[in-house]
């Protein structure tokens, strides 16, 4: 119940903090205003990518143990990627629980720490879809795509879903 309250009050803050000052590339507010943990996120495809000119609305869902616990972030539009798997879901390290990761994949430090804030994932996810890391894709056709057909395949799904971003705008 603590760590609940404690949740809410950083969650209010940081809400406050992107409305005073919003970021280039995104956009956050609560699905429902009765609800802190529940964001819907839209983020601007990044310029001079494949992304550009979409508009990509997330949902990130906070634990009640948030800052202490990663929320978890997915795409609630088309979204080809090497780190979205084919349901959404956003696969980047510091969304990954805290402590040693069991593949050995990962640094600690790389996974999420109580510092990250709203702002920190969103920009950290405007960085990975300019540069993926297709080491350890979602979305492994995704990946083979990226890594084999850049230019054909890769670009022609992800312009698929610019257009698809802004029909439903």
């Amino acid at each position: 119940m603590e760590n609940s309250k404690q949740a809410r009050l950083l969650l209010k803050k940081q809400l406050a903090d992107l409305n005073k000052n919003p970021v280039d590339g995104f956009s956050a507010g609560l699905i429902d205003d009765d609800n802190l943990f529940q964001w819907e996120v839209m983020v601007l495809g990044p310029p001079e990518t494949f992304y550009e000119g979409g508009f990509f609305k997330a949902h990130l869902i906070f634990p009640p143990e948030y800052p202490q616990k990663p929320p978890k972030m997915k795409f609630v539009v088309d979204f080809w990627h090497p780190n979205v798997s084919k349901e959404g879901d956003v696969c980047i390290s510091i969304l990954h629980e805290p402590g040693e990761d069991k593949y050995g994949y990962e640094k600690p430090e790389e996974r999420w720490l109580p510092v990250h804030t709203v702002e920190t994932i969103l920009l950290s996810v405007i960085s990975m879809i300019a540069d993926p890391n297709d080491e350890s894709p979602a979305n492994v056709d995704a990946a083979k795509e990226w890594r084999k057909d850049y230019n054909g395949a890769f670009k022609k799904n992800v312009r698929k879903c610019v257009r698809k971003s802004q029909e439903c705008l």
